[in-house]
C-alpha cells in the first residue's frame, strides 16, 4: 500500500543535480595539482652548500645567472641539465649566449675537490662569463 499525498506528483522528474560530490572531487583534484607542482619546483640534486659568515646574495633582478651545481658524487649539472665534464665549457658557453647577465654561480658541495672546482671555474671563465661566483650558506642555515 503507497501512501500519495498529490495525485499530480507521481508523473513529475526530478531536475536537480547535487553538486556536493563534485565539489568534492574538485578539490580533491586541485590539492593533488598543488602537492605535485611545489614537487617539481624542488627537482635538482641535493647539496650541501659550504657556509660562510659573509654570505651575500648579490644578484641583477633583471636576469638569471647561470647556475653550475656539482654534487657530492662528481655529477655536474647547468641550469638543471645534467652534463658532462667533456662537455662543460661548450655547454656553459651555450649557456651564456642565452642569458643576458654572464654571471656564473657555482653550487658545490662542500665534499667535492677543489679541483673540479677549478676546472669549472676555468671552463666559465673560457666560455666568457664576466663574473664567477660560489655559492654558500649562512651559518646555521
Amino acid at each position: 500500500m503507497a501512501l500519495r499525498f498529490n495525485e499530480n506528483d507521481d508523473d513529475a522528474i526530478v531536475a536537480e543535480i547535487n553538486i556536493t560530490p563534485l565539489t568534492d572531487i574538485f578539490l580533491v583534484l586541485l590539492i593533488i595539482f598543488m602537492i605535485s607542482s611545489s614537487a617539481m619546483l624542488e627537482g635538482g640534486l641535493q647539496v650541501k652548500l659550504p657556509t660562510a659568515k659573509t654570505t651575500t646574495l648579490a644578484q641583477n633582478q633583471s636576469s638569471k645567472p647561470t647556475f653550475i651545481t656539482i654534487a657530492k658524487d662528481g655529477q655536474i649539472l647547468i641550469n638543471e641539465r645534467t652534463v658532462q665534464e667533456s662537455k662543460l665549457a661548450e655547454l656553459i658557453k651555450e649557456a651564456l649566449a642565452n642569458s643576458t647577465d654572464k654571471t656564473v654561480v657555482i653550487r658545490g658541495d662542500e665534499q667535492i675537490v677543489l679541483g673540479k672546482a677549478v676546472k669549472i671555474m676555468d671552463a666559465a671563465r673560457s666560455a666568457g662569463a664576466d663574473k664567477i661566483a660560489l655559492a654558500t650558506q649562512a651559518p646555521g642555515g
